[in-house]
């Protein structure tokens, strides 16, 4: 349980509101902000206004799935006002809290760095970014038909990375009659892949897999659908980017040639934001009850 644990969660969407029911079940203090426009109750939180002193008794600051911008700014789907997590705020927090986001840009490291607050990303970790790529592989998947005039049984489908998301995503494809083809860079994973039943293939010989398919989907967060790549793609392909922005593609260049390419990062807050907001809460109430314990250990 984690009650007697006084938690800011600043900002966010809808995402936020599983984690702020699931930390109000294990009894903790939620001081919420960003949620003024909210138009339901938020289950046990106290509404609160953004000021430094919520800062100084916090034992675990909460942000969003992308913790800040690059000035600080955080994002609050369910308030007008604008946040902003300035230097004196984090200056006030206690040294046993921490911050918790599910990825931190420079200006959040940088700060916390300076500070000597602990940085949880929970993007991070394999758990949750396996239980994301579920989320992640049906949206892709939902994008794919929206977008298309083909079914997804019968179809080429490349796969770019073997990663969490990768894997996932080419199984469910599978699964759903494609022919799948995965790219992958290491000895290990085009093994693996050979062994599951996909067609793998090496990143590096990319442009001779390119003119045969109808989707591509990427989850290479480098530029690796090039100008060169998608010169040798047929104009019925459909590309879905998965990587973070900007992206692996060159979007340009698909425009030009009139091939649909789709730039499409965090997927489960826009397609599963309940499911998304669970897998994160779930995660949070362990990690916080560890932290929290060893936290009051050592003062």
């Amino acid at each position: 349980m984690l009650t007697g644990a006084n938690i800011v969660l600043l900002g966010g969407d809808a995402r936020q509101l599983e984690v702020i029911r699931k930390l109000t079940e294990l009894d903790a203090t939620v001081l919420a902000v960003g949620f003024d426009g909210l138009s339901t109750p938020l289950d046990g939180a106290v509404h609160a206004e953004l000021d430094g002193q919520l800062f100084e008794d916090a034992d675990a600051l909460i942000l969003p799935a992308v913790g800040t911008d690059d000035d600080g700014t955080v994002t609050a789907v369910f308030s007008d006002k604008q946040l902003v997590l300035e230097e004196d705020y984090i200056a006030r927090l206690p040294k046993h809290c921490k911050v918790y986001t599910g990825m931190a840009k420079p200006y959040l490291k940088d700060l916390c760095t300076k500070y000597g607050i602990g940085l949880v990303e929970l993007f991070e970790r394999d758990d949750v970014a396996i239980y994301n790529s579920i989320p992640t592989a049906e949206g892709a998947v939902m994008m794919a038909i929206q977008h298309t005039d083909i079914t997804i049984h019968g179809s080429t489908a490349l796969v770019l990375g073997m990663g969490r998301t990768g894997l996932t995503l080419a199984r469910t494809l599978k699964g759903m009659g494609a022919r799948v083809k995965i790219g992958v860079r290491r000895d290990e994973h085009f093994a693996r892949a050979y062994e599951m039943g996909f067609e793998p293939f090496y990143i590096k010989d990319l442009a001779a897999h390119a003119g045969n398919l109808d989707l591509l989907f990427n989850t290479i967060p480098t530029m690796i659908v090039t100008a060169q790549i998608i010169a040798q793609m047929p104009s019925r392909a459909v590309i879905i980017d998965l990587a973070s922005k900007p992206g692996g593609t060159d979007f340009r260049y698909a425009e030009r040639r009139g091939i649909k390419a789709l730039l499409a990062p965090g997927l489960p807050g826009i397609v599963a934001p309940k499911t998304a907001g669970r897998i994160m809460a779930d995660c949070l109430g362990r990690l916080l009850m560890e932290d929290l314990r060893l936290g009051r250990e050592k003062r």
